[in-house]
Order: structure tokens, then C-alpha cells, then sequence
């Protein structure tokens, strides 16, 4: 068995299905590969559809109870039969290439390479206005990488579209169980440690059917901050947060007002977002992008730097931990 893919899910039946019929298109040989998909406490019909799936490849379903993201991809990497995983998510539809790229491509750059693939806009598919702002961000860092501007890191390591040999994953230990969010992220630095390198090739792509409520995107770059925090003190990675700091002060002159004004102060806080929120979807339908992305990039970067801030233990330690960045 050459590969296998890794395919956690959570209540997205109809999404899956779409996953499913994708990878039932691959242009790589049935027998080749095997798809592992591991249900983390489905409750919507996922296990009776996946019980009764005929493929032509060989399906393993594994059903756990609800303990997220990272325990169900340990999960599959240890079921893996495989000898380079390659990961997908439960809405990221990979085309008909994805499978042979990322077998060339690990053939090529030899058996260290962590293999990148785009996650791309569906032609057929409208994003949310704050997913659409999500989706043109990666692609300005796709478009920066394929043009050599700068190499892959760590913090390009999505599990959305990714491929690496299984040994490496089972010699770092697999994903962090402690991190429902940048588990990714987490491992990619252990595996850079283990000297690994990451590889980014446009033509192994998935097209990214991303449906989320504005709650649940606000909730992503609070947990990002809170990350960076636990992963400089408890993960010995002492650089981060400096280079955050650092960072800061290239902000557009928005989101560095926007922090002022409200980071850890709830009223300020809260009549922001609302008013952020409005504009956003007010900007959208007026087909004024431009503003709808400033609107979005002010929110993201004021919740990241309100998860760093509690993350550190509120507004003072982290303006002066800004101030002592700009110091040094």
C-alpha cells in the first residue's frame, strides 16, 4: 500500500459525501491507496453512510466518540496501512491529480519532504464574505511561494491538503491531543525539529467547501493567540511571540487602532464586532470587497490579539511586551 489518506469528520455528512465522490475520481490506481476515515462522535447519519459505502478502493471507518480533531487523525495514522499519508479534510474536495501529485512529488524530493498542496476557491461554490477574505489571504501566500518569493513553513502546514511519510508522523509523536485548533501547526515545528522540509506544489490541489457561521470564524483567531502563547512557554518555541510582537507594529493603521481601543474592554469590544459585522455583510452585497477585507482583517487581528493577550494575562502584558519588541 503506497498511500494512505486520512480523512477526520464531524457532522458533515453532505460535505463528505462530496469528499467521498472526489476521491472515487482520482486519476491514481484503486489499489494503490486506502482512505481511513475516522467519524469523531458523528451524529447526523455519517456512520450508517460510511457502514454501507461500497468504494473501489479499500475504506476503513473508525468510529470514536467526539474527542476532536487531533485524536481522530492519531487515530487514522495509527490504522494507516500506508506508506505516506496523505491528509484531507471533511470539505476540501481534491481534484483529480491530487493523489498522483503528491506521489511524484514524494518521489522526487526524497523521503524528508513534507508535500503542500493549495486549498482553491470552488468555481461552483459562494463563501461567506469572512471565508471568501479567508480564502483570498491563502491565496496571496500560494501565489507568494509558487513565485519563489519566499519557502514553506511550518505555518503552511494545513492538514486540509498535505502529504508526508507515516514513519515520521509515528516518530514525533503524532498530533497534540491539548490543541483543538493549529495542531497542525504544533507537529509542523516538531517535524522541522526532526529535519524535515516543506515543499509547496501548486498542482496537487483541493478545492475548499468552507461553511462557517461568523461565530465560529471569530473563534479561530482567538484560539490561534492562545496557541502562540502555549506553544512559546509550554513548547519551548521562545522565538514566536517576539517576532508577533515585532509584527505588530507593520499592522495596518486600523487594526492597531482597533487594538488600542478595545483589547480587553468589552463594551469597546463588542459595539466593534457589531458594527465590523454589519459593514462586512453590508460591503459584500454592495460588491465592495476591498472594504468587506479591511472589515474582516481588522477582526481577525484584534480577536488573535485578545487570544494573546489573555493568553499572557491581559491588555497591560501585552502592550509591554509590544513596547519592550520595539525596544529591542
Amino acid at each position: 500500500m503506497r498511500l494512505s489518506i486520512i480523512l477526520p469528520t464531524h457532522n458533515r455528512l453532505n460535505s463528505l459525501q462530496r469528499v467521498i465522490n472526489g476521491i472515487q475520481e482520482q486519476d491514481y490506481p484503486a489499489d494503490r491507496f486506502e482512505v481511513v476515515v475516522v467519524s469523531d462522535g458523528s451524529t447526523d447519519g455519517t456512520n450508517e453512510y460510511l457502514d454501507g459505502l461500497q468504494t473501489p478502493y479499500r475504506l476503513k471507518a473508525i468510529f470514536q466518540v467526539n474527542r476532536g480533531v487531533a485524536v481522530a487523525r492519531n487515530a487514522g495514522i495509527e490504522c494507516a496501512e500506508g506508506e505516506i499519508v496523505v491528509f484531507l479534510d471533511d470539505d476540501t474536495v481534491p481534484a483529480p491529480e491530487f493523489l498522483s501529485e503528491h506521489d511524484r512529488m514524494q518521489a522526487r524530493h526524497g523521503r524528508d519532504a513534507v508535500i503542500l498542496g493549495p486549498m482553491l476557491a470552488p468555481p461552483d461554490f459562494r463563501m461567506a464574505p469572512w471565508v471568501g477574505w479567508e480564502q483570498t489571504r491563502l491565496q496571496e501566500q500560494y501565489d507568494d511561494m509558487e513565485a519563489g518569493r519566499w519557502q514553506p513553513t511550518p505555518r503552511q502546514f494545513f492538514t486540509a491538503n498535505a502529504s508526508i511519510e507515516r514513519r515520521h508522523l509515528l516518530k514525533a509523536g503524532g498530533f497534540d491531543p491539548a490543541f483543538r485548533r493549529a495542531e497542525d501547526v504544533e507537529l509542523a515545528y516538531r517535524l522541522e525539529e526532526d529535519g524535515l522540509r516543506f515543499v509547496f506544489h501548486p498542482p496537487a490541489a483541493v478545492y475548499h467547501y468552507a461553511e462557517r457561521s461568523f461565530e465560529s470564524w471569530m473563534a479561530i483567531p482567538y484560539a490561534y493567540g492562545t496557541n502562540d502563547v502555549a506553544f512559546t512557554f509550554q513548547k519551548g518555541r521562545s522565538w514566536l511571540l517576539p517576532t508577533v510582537f515585532r509584527e505588530y507594529h507593520s499592522r495596518h493603521p486600523l487594526v492597531k487602532a482597533l487594538t488600542h481601543l478595545c483589547l480587553s474592554r468589552e463594551i469597546p469590544a463588542r459595539a466593534s464586532q457589531a458594527a465590523l459585522r454589519r459593514l462586512i455583510l453590508l460591503s459584500d452585497a454592495l460588491g465592495l470587497a476591498r472594504l468587506s477585507h479591511l472589515a474582516c482583517g481588522g477582526l481577525f487581528n484584534l480577536r488573535y490579539y485578545q487570544g494573546v493577550a489573555d493568553g499572557l494575562g491581559g491588555r497591560r502584558a501585552f502592550f509591554a511586551s509590544i513596547q519592550e519588541a520595539t525596544l529591542s
